[in-house]
């Protein structure tokens, strides 16, 4: 997966020095302020979540969805950012990172539906 990661990163810069961020991948999602995180160890909580990713911005809506005989989290959740931009940062320079010898997915959602 890092390859992969490596790959992406080499083509958003190179699309940032051509000055075609507006062509970019990441502008199919601006009208969203959500991202997906995976690969989050399961003893992680919100606040962990909320300490990681608001380097890149302020957080205003985790869900971690839980186990609900342990309590546990299932590995995954979905971040909501103030400001939109503020995703691109964090699927840039969080996806492939890696937490707790976990290696973290983030990507941006489209259509985020929230809990009821």
């Amino acid at each position: 997966p890092h390859s992969v990661v490596r790959e992406i990163n080499k083509i958003n810069q190179i699309e940032l020095e051509l000055g075609t961020s507006g062509a970019s991948w990441h502008d199919e999602y601006k009208d969203s302020a959500y991202i997906f995180v995976g690969g989050l160890h399961f003893d992680l909580t919100e606040g962990d979540v909320i300490t990681i990713f608001s380097q890149y911005g302020e957080v205003m809506d985790v869900n971690l969805p839980r186990d609900k005989e342990t309590g546990k989290t299932k590995g995954f959740g979905f971040l909501m950012y103030e400001d939109q931009r503020s995703t691109v940062l964090a699927v840039d320079n969080l996806n492939g990172a890696t937490v707790l010898d976990r290696t973290l997915r983030v990507d941006h959602v489209k259509n985020y539906k929230q809990p009821k």
